[in-house]
C-alpha cells in the first residue's frame, strides 16, 4: 500500500514537473524576440496638428488617427469604471492575466461547441494593450501566449492608472474616434466630464464591435448592449440600483457633432504651411505628431484678399464676354434630378448657384434650381455677355436676352438680394490670379491668394507659378543705377534702340505707346514705364549689377545678364516679387517671408520661432508696467538706404502721376509699380503703403495674351485698389519714412532742374548728401554717360542723340 501511494505521488510530482517545464518551455520559446514593452513608458499617441491663424482662430487640422490624449487623472471614475466593467472586472486584481477568466471561458466554449455562437474571448485590459501597442490583430495561438507574456511583464513595470491610460487613449471606438476623448464628442458632442451614465455605458460597450452596435444600423443590439454594461456596473457597486434603472431607461440618441470651424478662404495658405511643416519635420511630425502652429495669417486681410482676387478675375472675363452655358439639358418633368446629375467644373463663388433656363423672354429669363424652386434674371443682369472670340476679343452687344440664353441652358446664378428671387448671370473666369500681403518689416505674410478657387486649382500661383514680372522689375534696374551714382533728376534718352544678335534678328524694344520722348528724367521713365530708357540705363550702369541686385533681393537666382531681363523678361514668383518691394520700403533691410510665427511640440515646447532675435529676462517675466524690452535689429542691410528710399519715393509718382494714377483715390501713402510682360501675358502689380506690401498677378495658366489693352493697370491695379481701400480704411495716412541724410530738395518734374518761381509741377526730390539738382547727367546709349551743363537746353541739348 506504501508504495502504491509511494508511486502516486512520485507520478504526480513528475507530471507537475513536467508540466511547469512545458510552461516555462513556452515562456521561454514565445518570450524570445518579443517588442520591448518598455517603451509604453514614454507613450506619445498619434496626436492631430493644428494650425491656427495670427488671432488664435482655427485655420485648419491634420490628423490620420483624430485623437485628442486626456492623461489618467483628467478622465472622471465613471468612464473608468463603466470600462473596467464592461472589459475586466478584476483589472485591480490579477497580474495581467485573468486565470478564472481564461477557465471560465474555456467553460463556455466548451458548453457551446459546435452551436455556432462566436467563442468568448478572455482577454484582459492589459492583454489588450499589449496587443495594440506591440502586437498585431493575427488570430493565432502563438499571439494569445505572447500577448499573455507581454501582459504580466506589462504589469509589473507599470502601474494600473498607466495601463488604463494607455487604454483608455488608444482604443478604436468607431466614427473614427481614436480614445474616450474623441469617442464621447462623435457621438454625444460632448466632452468626458459631460457624459451621463448611460452615454458612458455605450461607450464601454464598444470596442468588442463598435460597427455591430451602430444605433443608426442596430438601434435593438446597441441598446441591449448598453444595458448590459449598465447591469454590470450596478453588479459591481459603480452606480446604484435605481441609478441603473434610469440610465438604461434612457434612449439612445447619437448626437451629430457639431462641425469644427475653420477659416474660410486659407486653403492655399494652408497647403503652403503644410508643405513647409513636411519639409522641416517629416509627414510623420504633420499628420501625428500634435503640433500647435500659429501662423502669420491676418483673417480679416485675408477675407478682403480673397474678395478683392475674386471680383477682379470676374471684372476681366465679363470684359472678354460670355463663353456660354455650364452644360445642356433636356426640359421634362425630370428636368430638376437631370439638373443636380450635371456634372459642373469646381469653382463656384460664395453665393453662386447651379441653375437652368425654363424660358426665354425679350427681358427677362425664367430658371429653375433643384428642388423646384424659380427666379428670373432680368436682361440687365446680362448685357456684359457679348460673344466671346478668339484672342479674347467680343461680338457684339446682345440686345435681348435670347443672345445671351436659351432654355435648357445650366449657367451659375447670384441672387441679387437676400431673400428675393432676382439673380444675375455668371461666369467661373478662365483666368487666374495671385495675391500676396506682406509686413515689409518682418517678412510675415498676412494674406495669400493662389487663385480664383482652390477647389478648382490647387496650384499656387503665389508661391509655385513662375512669370514674367515685366515692368514691376524695372524699380530695380533704377536703383542699381541710384546706388552707382546716378541721381532722380539725371536724364535717360528716350529714342530708338537697336541690339545686334549675331546669329537672330536685331533686337528692337519699344515703348508702350510706340513714341519717342528725348531726354527724359530717370523718375519720369519710371513713372511712365518708359521701356527704352530702362534698357539705355540698364546698359549704362551693366547688367551685371542689374542681376547682382536681383540676386540681392531674392527676384531671381539664375537670371541671365542680359538686356532684356531689365524689362522684366526673367521669371519670379509673386512672393518673391513682393518681399522684394518690401526690401525697398523697409529701407533695404533682407526679410525672409513667413507663413509661420512660431511651432510648439505637443507638450507645448516652442520648437521653431520665425523671429530668432535674442531677448534676455524675456520668458517668465511677470510684467508690472516696467519698460517693454528693445530687441536689436538683426536684419542685415542689402541695399543704401537713401538710395532705397529714392525707389520709394519715385514709385509714389507712380501712383500720383503715372500708370498707377487710379489708386490715388484711395488718399492713402501708396507707391507700386505696374507691369505687363509682351503681348500681355502676364500682368502685375506690386506696391505698398508704409507698412504692407501687396503683390498682385494676373494671367492664363497656360500662358496667352490677356487680349488687347489689357495691361498691369487695368486687370492687376483694380484688385491692389480693391484691397488696399478696405485694408487702410480705418488706418492713419502714415508717411514713408525717410532715412537720416537725405535732402529732400524742391525741383521742376519735368525737367529735373531747381525749382524756380512760377514753376508749375513743382515736387519734392530725394537727394543723398552733398547731391543737387546741379549738372544733369544724361544717358545716351552704350558707353559712359556725358555731363550735361544745367543750361545747355536739355531736354534738345546737341550732340546727345
Amino acid at each position: 500500500m506504501m508504495r502504491a501511494l509511494t508511486f502516486v505521488v512520485g507520478l504526480v510530482v513528475l507530471v507537475a514537473l513536467a508540466g511547469a517545464g512545458g510552461v516555462g518551455y513556452v515562456f521561454w520559446h514565445y518570450g524570445r524576440d518579443l517588442p520591448d514593452y518598455r517603451q509604453l513608458e514614454t507613450y506619445t499617441p498619434d496626436v492631430m496638428t493644428r494650425i491656427y491663424a495670427g488671432d488664435g482662430r482655427l485655420v485648419t487640422e491634420y490628423a490620420i488617427e483624430k485623437r485628442v490624449f486626456v492623461p489618467y487623472n483628467a478622465i472622471p471614475k465613471v468612464v473608468v469604471n463603466a470600462f473596467i466593467s464592461a472589459e475586466d472586472q478584476r483589472f485591480f486584481e490579477h497580474p495581467g492575466v485573468d486565470v478564472m477568466g481564461v477557465i471560465r471561458a474555456g467553460l463556455t466554449n466548451v458548453k457551446y461547441a459546435g452551436s455556432g455562437r462566436r467563442p468568448v474571448g478572455a482577454s484582459t485590459i492589459t492583454q489588450q494593450v499589449a496587443k495594440n501597442f506591440l502586437l498585431t490583430n493575427e488570430v493565432s495561438f502563438a499571439r494569445k501566449i505572447k500577448e499573455a507574456i507581454l501582459a504580466m511583464r506589462i504589469e509589473q513595470a507599470f502601474t494600473k492608472e498607466h495601463i488604463l491610460e494607455l487604454y483608455l487613449n488608444e482604443i478604436y471606438l468607431g466614427r473614427g474616434s481614436y480614445g474616450v476623448a474623441a469617442a464621447a464628442m462623435n457621438y454625444f458632442d460632448k466632452s468626458l466630464d459631460e457624459l451621463t451614465v448611460a452615454e458612458v455605458a455605450y461607450l464601454a460597450a464598444l470596442p468588442k464591435a463598435p460597427n455591430n452596435y451602430n444605433p443608426a444600423r442596430y438601434p435593438e443590439a446597441a441598446v441591449a448592449r448598453r444595458n448590459w454594461v449598465i447591469g454590470r456596473m450596478a453588479e459591481d457597486g459603480h452606480v446604484t440600483g435605481l441609478d441603473a434603472e434610469r440610465a438604461a431607461a434612457e434612449p439612445l440618441t447619437v448626437a451629430t457633432r457639431a462641425e469644427t470651424e475653420f477659416l474660410d478662404h486659407s486653403k492655399y495658405f494652408s497647403e503652403d504651411v503644410r508643405r513647409d511643416i513636411v519639409n522641416r519635420y517629416g509627414e510623420k511630425a504633420l499628420y501625428k505628431g500634435g503640433l500647435a502652429v500659429r501662423t502669420t495669417l491676418e483673417p480679416s486681410l485675408q477675407e478682403l484678399a480673397t474678395r478683392a482676387m475674386r471680383d477682379g478675375l470676374v471684372d476681366y472675363d465679363r470684359r472678354h464676354g460670355w463663353r456660354g452655358p455650364l452644360a445642356r439639358i433636356e426640359l421634362d418633368q425630370s428636368w430638376g434630378i437631370r439638373l443636380r446629375d450635371v456634372q459642373v467644373a469646381a469653382g463656384f463663388d460664395d453665393g453662386w448657384q447651379r441653375a437652368v433656363v425654363l424660358k426665354v423672354e425679350a427681358q427677362a429669363a425664367t430658371i429653375g434650381f433643384v428642388g423646384g424652386k424659380r427666379g428670373t434674371i432680368p436682361f440687365e443682369q446680362m448685357r456684359w455677355a457679348r460673344p466671346h472670340l478668339p484672342n479674347q476679343d467680343v461680338g457684339p452687344a446682345p440686345k435681348s436676352v435670347a443672345d445671351v440664353l436659351k432654355p435648357g441652358d445650366v449657367i451659375a446664378v447670384q441672387a441679387l438680394e437676400k431673400g428675393k428671387d432676382v439673380y444675375a448671370l455668371r461666369q467661373i473666369p478662365a483666368v487666374d490670379g495671385a495675391m500676396v500681403a506682406m509686413d515689409p518689416h518682418t517678412g510675415r505674410v498676412l494674406a495669400m491668394v493662389g487663385g480664383f478657387s482652390h477647389d478648382r486649382s490647387e496650384f499656387n500661383r503665389a508661391t509655385q507659378a513662375m512669370r514674367q514680372p515685366g515692368s514691376a522689375f524695372k524699380p530695380f534696374v533704377y536703383l542699381t543705377a541710384l546706388e552707382n551714382g546716378y541721381k532722380p533728376t539725371d536724364l535717360i534718352l528716350d529714342a530708338p534702340f537697336v541690339l545686334e544678335v549675331p546669329g537672330q534678328a536685331k533686337w528692337k524694344p519699344q515703348n508702350y505707346s510706340g513714341e519717342f520722348y528725348g531726354p527724359t528724367t530717370l523718375r519720369v521713365g519710371v513713372e511712365k514705364s518708359r521701356n527704352l530708357m530702362t534698357v539705355r540705363l540698364a546698359d549704362a550702369v551693366g547688367m551685371s549689377k542689374v542681376v547682382a541686385t536681383a540676386r540681392r533681393f531674392g527676384i531671381a537666382d539664375r537670371m541671365l545678364p542680359v538686356l532684356s531681363m531689365s524689362l522684366g523678361a526673367g521669371e519670379t514668383t509673386v512672393l518673391q516679387l513682393t518681399t522684394a518691394y518690401a526690401m525697398l520700403v523697409n529701407g533695404g533691410k533682407r526679410i525672409t517671408p513667413t507663413l509661420v510665427d512660431r511651432i510648439q511640440d505637443r507638450d507645448g515646447k516652442t520648437i521653431y520661432r520665425h523671429d530668432a532675435r535674442p531677448c534676455d529676462g524675456c520668458n517668465g517675466v511677470f510684467w508690472t508696467g516696467e519698460a517693454v524690452p528693445e530687441l536689436s535689429d538683426t536684419r542685415a542691410q542689402i541695399a543704401d538706404p537713401i538710395s532705397a528710399y529714392q525707389v520709394v519715393h519715385i514709385l509714389e509718382g507712380v501712383i500720383e502721376r503715372g500708370t498707377g494714377r487710379s489708386i490715388a483715390q484711395i488718399g492713402k501713402p501708396l507707391a507700386g509699380k505696374t507691369g505687363t510682360s509682351n503681348d500681355s501675358v502676364d500682368t502685375w502689380f506690386v506696391g505698398f503703403s508704409p507698412d504692407l506690401v501687396v503683390g498682385v498677378f494676373v494671367g492664363f495658366d497656360e500662358p496667352k495674351s490677356l487680349g488687347k489693352h489689357e495691361t498691369g493697370s487695368s486687370a492687376a491695379a483694380p484688385i491692389f485698389k480693391a484691397f488696399m481701400e478696405k485694408a487702410l480704411k480705418d488706418k492713419p495716412g502714415t508717411p514713408f519714412r525717410i532715412p537720416p541724410g537725405t535732402r529732400l530738395i524742391r525741383v521742376n518734374h519735368d525737367t529735373g532742374q531747381r525749382a524756380e518761381v512760377g514753376d508749375r509741377n513743382v515736387i519734392l526730390e530725394a537727394f543723398r548728401p552733398g547731391e543737387a539738382p546741379g549738372s544733369a547727367r544724361t544717358v545716351t546709349g552704350s558707353g559712359a554717360p556725358v555731363e550735361t551743363p544745367v543750361d545747355s537746353g536739355v531736354p534738345n541739348a546737341g550732340g546727345l542723340y
